[in-house]
């Protein structure tokens, strides 16, 4: 047995003193684990070429087939049909270049530097990314479970053994010149005090196993006074092991809450990069809103321009008498009502600006400041047939609210598994084994330790079991209903996901059949509103024909504006949908 126990210490030793890395019996599973990396390496700028069919077509060319083929829309049979007619030469009529009022308070701005100022100083991801740093502290709390745990025990006692009456004792076995040699006394007289130094040191390790493994060497000083006086060391050598054969048993069982914590931190990753795409999303969109809010602007004022032109023209008439007075009334109104538009038109662009200036969050950019953000990016004025289940596809396989699903999943079945062990009974074995030395020297005394002489050991089993174990068991439950959940939630997101690409698939073509419509109807109003100026200078219409006319294109041109900056959003939420962004440089994520 002697030589067993000291084969048995070797090897814990030896074992302990190898180590074991916990991250590779605790780490994720290989394959969700690279899954995740992939999608954190890639690229989230796209190109919508890519998954186009066919060739793409330029508004030009659109233009051109909205000539030979018209619009068809399918309306329900209640309803009449509509099918504007496009026969006709007409002139293309642009509005006039913008020509915007503002000297030094410009403020050029690309959308991939809106995007690289948000990725700096945007709030939103000043506070996401510290989500993946938090979830990184609950790794380490849960592999400190396993840290070696070094101890030192110093003890000082002292004993005063009281007085006992009618007890005798024979003092055969002291030294033979002693005067008490071969008498008997009572114990009340001979008192005993007791002194003792003691200190004990030693490392206890946590197993992955769920066991305990304890080394330690305790040395004591014991000196005893009075009566019968000794001076003595005692040493030892102490092993002990600690181990669960049921509940708590098992290396997965025990590092599942490191496991469980690194999908956490995993999943915080992937939310770090989901917000920080919402929030870039939200950048283009603010964007496109500020391109919009310029655009009708830039009508508004030259819609009140070309009102006050028609004013200025009109008084020459009337005071050359070739116009009635009446129609300077109206020359007027149109300068009013087109006064106000344009006041709506300016607030918008300052609500645009703030808007997009709170997203950005540069301090250089005060919320309030005349600093005017001018767009800089033109829009993208390409039609693209998309492969509507390809990109379905693609969002599936892109989406990171889905990836985060599924390493909570992950986390959710690593949590039943420890669950279901801890419903098991508690059945634990104990075993002790120590080497003694005792001797009036700490030399001698530690040397009979190590020489393994004297021996102590025991082993012994533990058993508990609750009765009606209903704690755990509950636990478990609730565990495998919120898997359950978290399942019935994931495959209602995956049918979300592809409503949400076939929505923006339909907005992607309704917006750029808007933009050939707008544009075509930008061309005739301009043609009626120059006809219309014509036939008044020739005394066959009214000024209000002509105010009618004007407003009509200015009208069409805010539609086309609008329509423009709407394809653009389409575009965007068409291709977040896929869980990507469209690709603009000054972007980059780093983990």
């Amino acid at each position: 047995m002697r030589v067993i126990n000291e084969r048995l210490l070797v090897l814990v030793a030896l074992g302990l003193l190898g180590g074991c890395k916990i991250l590779d019996v605790a780490s994720p599973e290989p394959a969700i684990e690279s899954k995740v990396e992939q999608r954190l390496q890639r690229q989230e700028g796209v190109s919508l070429q890519k998954w186009a069919q066919g060739q793409s077509r330029t508004l030009e060319q659109s233009l051109a087939e909205r000539k030979r083929k018209p619009l068809d829309l399918s309306l329900p049979p209640t309803l009449p049909s509509l099918r504007p007619d496009m026969e006709g030469d007409e002139e293309e009529i642009r509005p006039r270049k913008r020509e915007r009022q503002g000297k030094d308070n410009r403020w050029p701005l690309t959308i991939a530097d809106a995007r690289a100022m948000a990725l700096a100083n945007n709030l939103d991801l000043k506070i996401a990314v510290l989500e993946p740093d938090i979830a990184a502290t609950r790794v380490s709390e849960e592999e400190a479970k396993f840290d070696q745990l070094i101890f030192v025990n110093a003890k000082y006692g002292r004993k005063d053994t009281p007085l006992y009456d009618g007890d005798l004792v024979k003092f055969s076995t002291l030294d033979k010149n002693s005067p008490l040699y071969g008498a008997e006394a009572k114990l009340s007289a001979l008192p005993q005090e007791t002194k003792s130094y003691g200190i004990e040191a030693g490392i206890s390790v946590p197993l992955l196993t769920g066991g305990k493994v304890t080394l330690s060497s305790p040395l004591v000083h014991k000196r005893t006074y009075k009566g019968v006086t000794s001076d003595e060391f005692r040493s030892a050598l102490r092993f002990s092991i600690s181990q669960p054969l049921l509940r708590g048993a098992g290396i997965a069982n025990n590092v599942a809450g490191i496991r469980i914590a690194a999908y956490q931190k995993r999943a915080a990753d992937v939310g770090l990069r989901l917000q920080s795409i919402r929030v870039l999303a939200a950048i283009d969109r603010a964007y496109w809103a500020l391109y919009a809010a310029w655009g009708e602007l830039d009508v508004r004022r030259q819609q009140y321009q070309n009102a006050a032109d028609n004013l200025s023209m009109v008084r020459r008439r009337v005071d050359e008498g070739l116009t009635a007075a009446v129609e300077l009334n109206r020359a007027e109104i149109g300068v009013a009502e087109r006064m106000e538009k344009l006041v709506v038109a300016q607030t918008k662009l300052k609500l645009s600006q703030r808007k997009l200036k709170l997203l950005l969050n540069d301090r250089r950019l005060d919320l309030d400041s005349q600093q005017w953000l001018a767009p800089q990016t033109p829009p993208l004025l390409t039609g693209f047939s998309f492969d509507r289940e390809r990109l379905a596809r693609q969002a599936l396989q892109g989406r990171l609210e889905l990836l985060e699903l599924e390493l909570k999943l992950a986390a959710d079945t690593s949590k039943i598994d420890y669950l279901r062990n801890q419903t098991l009974p508690l059945f634990m074995l104990d075993y002790q084994y120590g080497a003694l030395g005792r001797d009036t020297a700490f030399g001698d005394a530690y040397g009979d330790a190590v020489s393994g002489d004297f021996q102590d050991w025991s082993i012994g089993l533990k058993f508990e079991l609750p009765v009606s174990n209903a704690l755990r068991e509950s636990r478990l439950q609730r565990a495998v209903q919120q898997r359950l959940q978290r399942l019935t939630t994931k495959r209602l997101r995956e049918l979300s996901i592809r409503r949400e690409i076939f929505d923006a698939l339909d907005r992607v073509d309704q917006d750029w059949q808007r933009i050939v419509v707008t544009r075509q109807n930008v061309i005739l109003a301009g043609l009626n509103y120059q006809a219309e100026l014509k036939q008044f200078r020739q005394g066959l219409r009214t000024m209000t024909e002509v105010l009618e006319m004007l407003t009509k294109l200015g009208e069409a041109q805010v539609r086309e504006v609008n329509a423009i900056a709407n394809y653009q959003v389409s575009l965007i939420d068409l291709t977040y949908a896929t869980g990507t962004l469209l690709g603009f440089s000054k972007v980059g994520f780093s983990e």
